[in-house]
């Protein structure tokens, strides 16, 4: 027996894992910990139900911190339906491997049967444990705090909602971890946790329909049944983070909550469900759209489908559900680019979580997607490239002066962006520009790569060197047309169209 506790403390990582029955403020000071507004926080029970985990640096120390759903019965007791077991099911997975476990309990409510069952499964458990009391939101409610050191572990009350107590709990938890978790001091070295490093992991966000295969098609990818996975739309509701390797290349999958059109929102949880979703999806560095084979594209794929556009973001389509298909893969295809003309550049891959084929095919063209997203253009080629789409296609002009390229370059990557010096920005329809980004994408393997083109007039200036102000348009429709340029380059935060 000692030998298995040995094994399974080596196993352990540094991790400090929030456990409880439902609706004691786990959430909320998951929230607090992460100094940020991640998981959904609302006055019911059971909003949480996946295992919500995040890469926490705080306080000069480097952990993961992981959010679980409330324990909803006594062990023997029946749960009431599936995903209530795997409720359970992934906090129990949590314990495993935690290095501190902390048990949220409610001071209003005190000490009851479901707080007992949680602290006997953190003994069966072996991990590390502290309670925290929450919602300790004055010195009176503080008082009695003292009365959940009957379980056994070192009580601290806090307060989630004004952040009383949580740097001491913290001390606490820091003292229980393993000393690697320490940060490296300023100049030593460490690892750089930017963003646009070369080899950072790139974020992969999973997106579709409710009930269409996307946390299946995570469990196969990660090859364990990291998101519970059940019939009843909506299973999902925050968007879970969960790193994986595939041939050497790093990865953060995001799992995020299938939601309907926006007129049939009903409910709050589903409401702070579709934000996750489009916070999720903004911060991603790639999306792959999930379709169900059996349905088709619906007006909901075409919404995702045009905020992915719109976002600017790398994407690869994956039909879900192919076992069951009636259709050839090129009927699909052809009825593909009729019901999303825009996403035409995006690879497709025909698949099924439920046996798993064409899961190693999604991955691949993952990785080669993320790769060429993150490619440097040599100017000289670009140049080339741009000026012979702009000698052999009819470009835009207006008034006698055509449009005339002066010179690009690129100036990011994920996405693509290149910047282009011309004589007059306003003279580039839409349609040209599609072009010249169709162009770039046949010439330099960019299919499924989020491009973005970035016109700029060339700098004119007066005989005595001052810059010159570009002319103004003279007729009426000209001005027009400016104005409802500029207006087109504002993206809105809530990009999404509304049902």
């Amino acid at each position: 027996m000692d030998t298995e506790r040995r094994e399974d403390a080596a196993r352990r990582e540094p991790s400090i894992v929030l456990v409880g029955r439902p609706n004691v403020g786990k959430s909320a000071l998951f929230n607090r910990i992460a100094r940020e507004r991640i998981a959904i926080v609302f006055q019911e029970a059971g909003v949480t139900r996946d295992r919500l985990e995040r890469e926490i640096r705080r306080d000069g120390r480097r952990f993961r911190l992981v959010d679980t759903g409330g324990i909803l019965a006594l062990d023997g007791e029946r749960l009431a339906s599936g995903i209530d077991s795997g409720v359970r099911a992934q906090a129990l997975a949590a314990l495993r491997r935690a290095g501190v476990a902390v048990l949220v309990t409610d001071v209003h409510d005190g000490l009851g049967p479901l707080d007992l069952e949680v602290a006997r499964l953190l003994r069966k458990a072996g991990a590390e444990v502290v309670v925290a009391a929450n919602k300790a939101d004055n010195p009176g409610l503080a008082l009695h705090a003292d009365e959940f050191s009957r379980l056994g572990f070192p009580v601290f009350p806090v307060s989630a909602l004004h952040g009383t107590g949580v740097a001491d709990l913290l001390e606490a938890c820091y003292a229980r971890l393993p000393a690697e978790t320490l940060e490296p001091e300023e100049g030593e070295e460490g690892e750089d946790s930017g963003a646009d490093r070369p080899d950072a992991p790139a974020t992969v966000a999973i997106v579709g329909r409710p009930n269409g295969g996307k946390s299946s098609i995570a469990n196969r990818i990660l090859r364990a049944e990291r998101m519970i996975v059940s019939d009843v739309p909506g299973t999902t509701r925050d968007p879970i983070d969960a790193p994986f390797e595939w041939k050497g290349r790093k990865f953060v999958l995001v799992d995020t909550a299938g939601v309907r059109r926006e007129a049939r929102v009903d409910t709050a949880v589903e409401r702070y469900s579709r934000y996750r979703m489009q916070d999720a999806l903004e911060r991603a560095d790639m999306i792959v759209l999930v379709l169900d084979a059996e349905r088709g594209v619906g007006l909901l794929d075409r919404q995702l489908a045009g905020l992915a556009a719109k976002l600017g973001k790398s994407c690869v389509i994956a039909v879900n559900k192919w076992d069951l298909a009636r259709e050839t893969e090129r009927e699909f295809l052809d009825r593909l680019a009729a019901d999303l003309p825009f996403m035409a550049h995006c690879p497709a891959v025909f698949l099924s979580a439920r046996t798993g084929n064409g899961v190693a095919r999604l991955l691949a063209t993952v990785a080669h997607v993320s790769e060429a997203s993150r490619r440097a253009i040599a100017t000289g080629p670009l140049n080339r490239a741009l000026q012979a789409a702009c000698s052999t296609s009819a470009a835009p002009s207006r008034g006698g002066n055509p449009f005339k390229l002066q010179y690009a370059t690129q100036t990011g990557t994920n996405p693509v962006r290149i910047r282009l010096f011309v004589n007059d920005p306003r003279r580039m329809p839409a349609s040209f520009e599609q072009f010249l980004v169709n162009t770039l994408r046949k010439e330099f393997d960019l299919a499924g790569v989020g491009v973005l083109l970035q016109f700029r007039a060339r700098e004119r200036k007066n005989p005595d060197g001052t810059p010159k102000a570009p002319p103004e348009p003279s007729d009426l429709r000209s001005r027009r047309a400016a104005k409802k340029a500029a207006g087109k380059a504002r993206v809105r935060r809530r990009a999404m169209p509304r049902g």
